[in-house]
């Protein structure tokens, strides 16, 4: 495909009036409609994508993840007896929360000094 053809099929394309939904299209204009994509190599009548699609193109690439919290998290690998291991799933299923965050209120009020430290 030349760049006249190509050039004349996208003004065609961006020129359509009253685009119907293809499922209520006849054989004829589904054909019309169509015949863009029976050419070979029509992807040589793209154009370079602009800095804002690329943008967005790698947005929609990122996996989506958890919510960043503070400046992230770190997975760590923590003894914990099995008796209160126990008791805070089930205060954490009390309150509607996670074990997680209830061992981070934990420690955030130790830090803040809220509560004492006693060793055994």
């Amino acid at each position: 495909m030349n760049r006249k053809s190509a050039k004349i099929l996208r003004h065609n394309i961006k020129n359509k009036t009253a685009k119907k939904p293809y499922w209520e299209m006849n054989a004829q204009e589904l054909q019309n409609s169509t015949a863009e994509f029976d050419k070979e190599f029509v992807g040589d009548t793209f154009k370079r994508p602009t800095a804002t699609q690329k943008a967005r193109l790698t947005k929609a690439k990122l996996k989506r993840g958890r919510p960043k919290l503070g400046r992230g998290v770190q997975v760590i690998s923590v003894s914990v007896e099995k008796n209160l291991l126990k008791a805070v799933d089930q205060l954490a299923k009390k309150k509607n929360t996670k074990r997680a965050e209830l061992i981070t209120f934990g420690l955030q009020a130790i830090l803040n000094g809220d509560v004492p430290i006693t060793t055994h």
